[in-house]
């Protein structure tokens, strides 16, 4: 079955089987959510909704969600480590639970994709202080015939999900397993045996953890699953590996072709998949209705330095310029039809990696003139080998000039100061401990930075998101109807806006927009949805992102009074009722992110009411 069979088939068994509607995935850059840099899983887009917000297309819904996940960015190489993922999730907002959820589950496996319950074992959630042992999940399991032995019990680190920020909804998992040893599958289920091959998962919100630590049952209880589409489409096609699969064999065999072998050995194969891996995420970022570009911060770094990954990994083997552009094609040229923003933003990908690729090889460049100034100046000292380097001086040629450790080591070897594995060695835990102290830096920063947003729906959060809407409408009025926004970023002190404009504002046109927003906050507008469908929210002038999460019916939020309300922009939430309680709005700094792109960050008063 390949990738795109396994899509449709999941997408259809719950819309014609069990009355789901489809919703479209949600942007690889979080809207409004500053807790995560990216999506890492299909529940980030529909917070509001799992709090009780009701969702325009009902309480049941499945779509395909694209998923970036950096944490294993130094893993993967192997053959299960992936950034880049398709999540198949189906969800049930305060409608079915753990019975209906867990038996739809098993059906979908065994019968449609015809999978043995005798390859099959599931976990359950073990139980602590802050919620019981999940006993209702393992019984509806029995219920299915699965033997006891697959049954496990595991702790909350394996069997639990969320928040995905700091509070918000969360609950016990069930988690489903597929055996891929070469030998039949033991009749005990082992969470140590790396054979067994997680496929799907089944969360239960029942709770919503507080600010303070307390974990309270939620009104609403929800479901959000999750099935790998790289993972299963490589357990149905009886591969070891997602690389092994269609999703991947036409850009390995690129890099091959590249490279100059048919048949790699062990580096060599696990340098491809770096490569593969890294590029194929670096095309969807960058390719994204939201799409970011390299730089030196948030998002943007880490699209760098994927980047920059599979370069130094292309020159091991033997690539040394001009491929990154290529290989992003086949991604745009495999992905396209299911995913249109890809071809829509296709040159501006291409660039992309051109640029970047070109910024790298200069940087080496650089970076081989800074590592020759730096040899000389201890080459009185070559028998004290590595030592006579200064100690930060390996985490500082990355730091400060973006030379990687490993190309420092090979050129080191290759002058003679790097003798044997302990000088290896040396270097690396010299390295290490620099950039530990870097990352302990940038943690604290990051903290800070991340701390609050829609994943914890607070007042202050919510009240910024609704300032949002009436920055948009106000930028429109002064500046032209081109102003659409492309990005926001929110933390419990201020809102961040970017928008398309060519030039700086005035003072005199930002001073005009404050004026406008905070006109309508005296008004003390009514604020209130309607669900509506895509074309009726257009025909009203409604404003937005219309290509977006909420599917083929959208909530439109109005700011004021019918079609003559200052704002009518689509939606997900959460906002406050009326705009008196944002107390006033000020705009704090005006700034470029990007050829053609402004940055507006603001803040709301008390409220004064």
């Amino acid at each position: 079955m390949t990738a795109n069979e396994l899509r449709e088939k999941y997408i259809k068994f719950f819309t014609e089987k069990h009355g789901h509607k489809e919703i479209k995935g949600a942007s690889l850059i979080p809207e409004n959510d500053p807790t995560v840099l990216f999506t890492t899983a299909g529940m980030h887009p529909l917070v509001p909704f799992l709090l009780g917000e009701p969702h325009p297309s009902g309480k049941r819904l499945v779509d395909v969600q694209k998923c970036i996940r950096t944490g294993d960015i130094e893993e993967v190489g192997d053959a299960t480590h992936l950034t880049f993922f398709e999540m198949l999730g189906n969800w049930s907002l305060g409608d079915y639970f753990k019975e209906q959820a867990i038996k739809m589950s098993f059906e979908f496996l065994t019968s449609e994709l015809g999978l043995s319950t005798s390859m099959l074992a599931v976990t359950c959630f073990a139980g602590d202080d802050d919620a019981p042992r999940d006993e209702e999940s393992a019984e509806i399991w029995r219920s299915l015939g699965m033997p006891e032995g697959r049954i496990s019990f595991l702790p909350k680190k394996d069997n639990w999900w969320g928040p995905a920020g700091i509070t918000g909804p969360c609950g016990p998992d069930t988690e489903m397993f597929y055996w891929t040893g070469e030998e039949p599958a033991p009749a005990v289920f082992d969470s140590e045996d790396k054979r067994w091959v997680e496929i799907w998962n089944d969360v239960f919100m029942q709770y919503n953890k507080t600010e303070d630590g307390r974990f309270e049952p939620l009104t609403q209880t929800n479901v959000d699953t999750g099935m790998g589409l790289e993972r299963v489409t490589a357990v149905l096609n009886g591969k070891k590996s997602a690389y092994e699969t269609e999703l991947f064999t036409e850009i390995i065999g690129e890099v091959r072709l590249l490279a100059g072998y048919s048949e790699p050995n062990e580096e060599q194969q696990h340098a491809e998949r770096v490569i593969a891996d890294h590029l194929r995420s670096a095309t969807f970022m960058m390719g994204d209705q939201f799409g970011i570009f390299p730089s030196n911060t948030d998002q943007g770094y880490v699209l760098r330095r994927l980047i920059r990954r599979a370069i130094r990994y292309a020159r091991k083997i033997g690539i040394e310029v001009d491929f990154a552009r290529k290989l992003a094609g086949i991604v745009v040229k495999n992905y396209g039809d299911y995913y249109g923003e890809l071809r829509d933003n296709q040159e501006k990908i291409f660039e992309g990696m051109a640029l970047e690729e070109e910024k790298f090889n200069k940087t080496l460049h650089n970076g081989l003139g800074i590592l020759e100034k730096e040899i000389l100046k201890v080459n009185d000292r070559k028998n004290e080998g590595v030592k006579a380097f200064e100690e930060n001086f390996f985490f500082e040629m990355l730091a400060t000039y973006g030379f990687p450790v490993e190309m420092t080591i090979e050129e080191l070897e290759n002058e003679g100061w790097i003798r044997d594995e302990s000088d290896k060695k040396y270097v690396m835990d010299k390295f290490n401990h620099y950039f530990e102290e870097h990352q302990k830096l940038s943690r604290a920063g990051a903290e800070k930075k991340f701390a609050g947003g829609l994943a914890d729906h607070s007042e202050e959060t919510t009240r910024l998101h609704t300032a949002t809407h009436l920055l948009h409408q106000a930028l429109r009025q002064v500046l032209g109807d081109h102003v659409e926004q492309r990005g926001s970023n929110i933390t419990k002190e201020r809102l961040r806006f970017d928008f398309p404009h060519p030039d700086k504002m005035t003072d005199e046109e930002k001073a005009k927009v404050e004026e406008i927003i905070n006109e309508q906050i005296k008004k003390a507008l009514p604020i209130h949805f309607e669900e509506m469908s895509v074309d009726e929210a257009k025909s009203r002038g409604a404003i937005g992102l219309f290509e977006s999460k909420y599917g083929d019916t959208v909530n439109v939020y109005f700011m004021g009074e019918g079609d003559d309300a200052f704002s009518i922009e689509i939606c997900g939430g959460p906002h406050v009722n009326n705009t008196s309680e944002l107390g006033s709005f000020k705009i704090l700094k005006e700034e470029s992110c990007g050829a053609g792109m402004r940055r507006i960050k603001a803040q709301v008063g008390a409220n004064e009411a």
